[in-house]
């Protein structure tokens, strides 16, 4: 598959002349631009001010294209607001397609109000979509802003808290060896692990170098990097099955101490039960904590007490589609359907009607909808997006008021849009 090069990609006339109007200057950001970007984009995040050596140190997603926008009266040379973007591979049933990813939108709070961050958003939608992306998606900090440009949560995970002196661990016991590795090695494993698992997850994307050495703790920016532990789990052969980062945090005493997963990757079933049971049967831990865990994970059945797993399901991934065409065709619709889909969009990027069915055995066929011809379903670009990757179906929907028409193809289509498996983006960027 080609992906585009979002470096390559103009930052979005409409939203510059836009934001002109109002005195302010909308462009790609340069590389001598770089540390006063990143400081903004803390600011906006409300973190602490960068050091000089983690300005100093390549680091986000390496084919970035960073946006910002600047306010000539500004005493500070930074950005006033900043958003990123990169295309990146995303798993899809049956397959995967070009995902335009957005990050680090920031605005700052001198700058609120005024119609800045809905200029940067859209100017991304008209982005990607010029340069033939059909879906974008993000993770977001505040869910209220998204749904207003599309977005809906498509990838939900969970977080769990494990009491591990009480759960028990009752599945047989994992074949797979767990072994100590430094911070190098581990950010390492964590990057190759993913990428050959990735393709597994519904809803995950490709990762990259300074993801990993964050979770492993070689981050400049990263806070007692020296707590930071990794181990690996390798089957019969010796070959790395499976990767774990984690930090121990001291309790009340000495024996209670939290372990904390930065994060767990497995390319089988056994690594994983390994690298659980490796956490939960640690000496002097009382507390396993995990956040980015599938909601299906198969832990809960593979301990004596699964109450003894607070497990908090939330929004992570969120998605928008772009073309409904392009992102229908590039994933696997379960059985026989055949439906007349309508999708309104607000911004006009990806409305349309058409006629979706699979009959036989040449895939699915999508043509535009005869003019004068009635959808037996309507539903808005968010609903669609959010049933895409097979989390929501579309009856759950149906009943909120955002898809309407025939109930029986509602059904239908719903069934088609099913996964064999629950989504799980497995990072955050």
């Amino acid at each position: 598959m080609n992906f585009v090069d979002a470096r390559n990609c103009p930052a979005d006339p409409a939203s510059r002349e836009s934001l002109e109007a109002r005195g302010l200057d909308y462009r790609v950001s340069t590389a001598g631009e770089r540390a006063d970007y990143l400081r903004a984009v803390s600011r906006g995040f409300l973190e602490k001010e960068p050091s000089a050596s983690s300005l100093a140190t390549p680091e986000g997603h390496p084919e970035r294209r960073s946006i910002g926008v600047f306010d000539p009266s500004a005493v500070q040379p930074y950005p006033i607001a900043t958003v990123e973007s990169w295309v990146t591979p995303l798993t899809v049933p049956g397959g995967e397609l070009s995902m335009w990813a957005i990050s680090n939108v920031t605005v700052a709070a001198t700058h609120r109000r005024r119609g800045v961050a809905r200029a940067m958003l859209e100017g991304e939608l008209r982005a990607a979509k010029t340069a033939g992306v059909p879906i974008a998606g993000l993770t977001v900090t505040e869910a209220t802003i998204y749904g207003r440009y599309g977005f809906a949560p498509a990838a939900p995970n969970a977080t769990v808290k494990i009491d591990s002196k009480l759960v028990g661990w009752q599945a047989p016991e994992p074949a797979a060896r767990i072994l100590y590795v430094d911070r190098e090695q581990l950010a390492t494993d964590l990057g190759e692990l993913h990428e050959r698992t990735r393709g597994e997850r519904i809803g995950d994307i490709a990762g990259w170098e300074h993801r990993w050495q964050q979770h492993a703790g070689l981050d400049t920016a990263a806070e007692h990097p020296e707590k930071i532990r990794g181990v690996r789990a390798v089957d019969a052969s010796g070959a790395t099955v499976g990767s774990m980062a984690f930090r121990l945090v001291e309790g009340a005493d000495y024996r209670q101490h939290t372990l904390r997963v930065q994060h767990l990757v497995a390319a089988t079933p056994d690594a994983r039960a390994a690298l659980w049971k490796f956490a939960i049967d640690h000496d002097l831990v009382a507390v396993v904590e995990a956040s980015e865990q599938p909601i299906d994970d198969p832990l809960l059945w593979q301990v004596h007490d699964a109450n003894r797993i607070e497990q908090t399901v939330s929004e992570h991934g969120w998605l928008r589609i772009l073309d409904v065409p392009a992102a229908l065709a590039a994933r696997r619709l379960e059985g026989g359907f055949g439906v007349r889909l309508r999708v309104t969009d607000p911004l006009g990027l990806a409305d349309g009607a058409w006629t979706v069915a699979q009959l036989g055995a040449d895939g699915v066929q999508i043509e535009p909808l005869a003019d004068g011809a009635e959808a037996d379903i309507t539903l808005d670009v968010g609903a669609l997006s959010a049933a895409y990757l097979g989390a929501v179906r579309l009856e759950t929907l149906q009943a909120a008021g955002r898809v309407m028409g025939s109930a029986d193809r509602i059904r239908a289509f719903s069934d088609a849009l099913r996964a064999r498996t629950q989504p799980h983006l497995s990072i955050v960027y």
